[in-house]
């Protein structure tokens, strides 16, 4: 019997739902912390604004993946989070770069925006268990990913431009344009029947730490150290990105829209390498592939530490980028590995779970350090390399899935 084509359109339409939740995080992170820095705060107190969303995430985004799974509606499981989360995140962000000059209000705008994108972003990445096959999802994740790449990229380019013209005019746009893209999914995207009964609503619903604790429990660690590598790749990775504006206006003495849109490099890479990432884990499993991004980004981290010429960065950004993408395409197919079918948004909730985590973590003590070496901007490269290095290393103890024939 013959395997059944790709589904690209199904996969492409789903890809619009990341497209608009790529457009506003690089904004969010590339403009904010300027802003912030304006008003006189350190970056240690800047790392930690700029993690208040993922304070609210580590629990609360887990609850809303696992609660999507059991909401009854006529709309589905997923969309009635998309339909109330997307208009009050675009209120929220469009509110920040009115009010930047007022803390109280900026961190009103912020902590909106975050809760808000929290209620839509799981059951969004829970589409990815719900309309693929285990053997497409690597592949399904690739072309995803390239839709939240364009975004990415669409919003460090053209975020980068339109901040030059106006400060508000990146987050009213982006907003706009993260709307759009919802509005496509919402209408376009047909939700599964449920495949499994429903668990009353009388019987204890698992939470995060119910679902940790199970992956703890288990003898097989697969799953432990999978978990504890995304953790430190994403609190390397997160730290760079929260500060790589800065980097730019502190050390290469450029302005906030040219270190953003430095960052397109990145973004065009994982671009062109989402599609390709998916199809070499197919090919040579999912858990090579991600050590070989994982190893080429701890050499480009280092280089980046040593190197100071804005178009050499540019370069190593592009090949990076590359290299992330085999990280980035590849990771939640495999949490997915570890349960059933009928938990898959709990399973994107204890994704989300470590990944949030690590954002905490990541800008935190990134900023910190930075504030400890007398506001060396730089030192954030190597912060990164060696959390990058440690989830090599972590990488190393998890099992190979074997891939379906």
């Amino acid at each position: 019997m013959s395997k059944p084509p790709f589904p690209w359109r199904k996969t492409f339409i789903l890809g619009f739902g990341f497209f608009g939740i790529s457009i506003i995080w690089p904004v969010f992170n590339s403009f904010i912390p300027p802003m912030l820095e304006k008003l006189g705060l350190g970056a240690g107190i800047i790392g930690f604004i700029m993690t208040w969303d993922n304070l609210i995430n580590l629990f609360f985004q887990p609850w809303v993946g696992a609660r999507s799974d059991r909401t009854i509606s006529r709309f589905g499981r997923r969309k009635p989070w998309l339909m109330v989360g997307a208009p009050l995140a675009a209120l929220f962000f469009i509110l920040v770069p009115f009010v930047r000059d007022n803390f109280m209000l900026i961190a009103l705008g912020i902590l909106g925006t975050n809760l808000a994108m929290a209620l839509f972003r799981s059951p969004t990445v829970a589409y990815l268990g719900d309309l693929f096959k285990p053997e497409d999802r690597s592949q399904a994740n690739g072309v995803i990913n390239l839709m939240g790449g364009l975004g990415g990229a669409a919003a460090l380019f053209g975020g980068g431009t339109l901040y030059k013209l106006g400060v508000p005019l990146p987050f009213i746009v982006g907003a706009g344009v993260m709307l759009i893209a919802i509005l496509i999914v919402l209408i376009a995207v047909k939700e599964p029947p449920r495949e499994v009964p429903l668990i009353p609503d009388a019987e204890p619903q698992p939470g995060v730490l119910d679902n940790f604790r199970a992956v703890w429990r288990n003898a097989d660690k697969r799953g432990l150290f999978l978990l504890g590598a995304i953790f430190s790749w994403f609190v390397g990775w997160n730290a760079m990105e929260a500060f790589f504006t800065l980097y730019g206006i502190n050390v290469l003495g450029i302005d906030a829209g040219d270190g953003s849109r430095m960052l397109t490099a990145f973004a065009a890479a994982l671009i062109v390498f989402a599609i390709p990432s998916g199809l070499i884990a197919t090919r040579i499993g999912r858990k090579r592939t991600i050590t070989i991004g994982l190893t080429g980004m701890v050499v480009g981290l280092v280089i980046g530490f040593i190197v100071r010429n804005q178009t050499v960065l540019l370069m190593l950004l592009g090949v990076m980028g590359g290299f992330w993408a085999l990280v980035n395409i590849n990771s939640l197919p495999m949490v997915y590995d570890l349960g059933g079918e009928e938990r898959i948004g709990a399973l994107t909730g204890l994704y989300y779970f470590a990944s949030s985590a690590a954002a905490i973590t990541g800008p935190i003590v990134g900023g910190s350090l930075i504030d400890l070496t007398g506001k060396n901007y730089a030192i954030v490269w190597i912060f990164s390399a060696v959390f990058i290095a440690l989830a090599a290393g972590l990488m190393q103890r998890v099992r190979p899935q074997p891939q379906p024939a």
